[in-house]
């Protein structure tokens, strides 16, 4: 199991594991409650590149008690398709929490730091580019806000909505940080400064959960 995130600190872990059926059938999906203990599992921790951690878990002939069983057998796709859709809405509304962020950060920043005996911000080239910016965060969080009421609601396009989300944060944090990074100088990517760690947490939530590509295909499927 790849890039099981916070493994490394987590006291049991929960294993997806094929139980009947083919392996692209929907039906056939178990979940388990695993101790990290146990005999036959092993665990590689690393950090990723913002810094959480996660892990590369081996399983190897492990044997668990029908205990370990979480729901019924046979039954958990639409339970991990449920949890993966709302744990998306969640990284994605941390997305537009940085890049609301980053803007403020930049703005103040363009505001101080002077060239050629004028402001950053004085410049109206720069000017124009962090009105971009703010549009991108503004058309994010109001897709965010639609799609948090679509799935309270259990709206029959929630899914598709997730999608369309996922979609515009993968556009938006790339827009967002590459201009925030650029606007700073090379001091934008210096472990110094707050702007280069949020566009390393940007870079991983855009790929977490699927990414733009992913979601595109996707929402066109849907």
């Amino acid at each position: 199991k790849a890039v099981v995130m916070n493994g490394p600190s987590s006291n049991n872990i929960i294993v997806v594991a094929r139980t009947s059926g083919n392996q692209l059938d929907k039906e056939g999906l178990s979940l388990f409650i695993v101790d990290p203990s146990s005999k036959g599992v092993s665990l590689r921790n690393y950090s990723n590149v913002d810094g959480s951690k996660a892990s590369e878990i081996t399983l190897e002939n492990v044997s668990t008690p029908t205990s370990s069983l979480l729901g019924n057998e046979g039954d958990a796709f639409s339970a991990l398709e449920e949890v993966i859709d709302l744990a998306t809405l969640a990284i994605s509304a941390e997305a537009v929490g940085i890049m609301e962020k980053m803007n403020e950060i930049t703005l103040e920043y363009t505001k101080t730091r002077e060239q050629f005996g004028e402001t950053l911000s004085s410049f109206q080239a720069l000017q124009h580019r962090m009105v971009d910016t703010f549009m991108a965060y503004e058309q994010t969080k109001s897709l965010l806000l639609m799609c948090a009421a679509k799935l309270t609601d259990k709206s029959d396009d929630a899914k598709k909505a997730v999608s369309a989300l996922k979609y515009q944060v993968g556009i938006a944090a790339k827009h967002v940080g590459e201009e925030s990074v650029q606007l700073h100088g090379g001091m934008g990517v210096t472990d110094e400064t707050n702007i280069g760690h949020y566009f390393k947490r940007l870079t991983t939530i855009r790929a977490i959960f699927g990414n733009t590509d992913y979601h595109l295909k996707r929402y066109s499927a849907l």
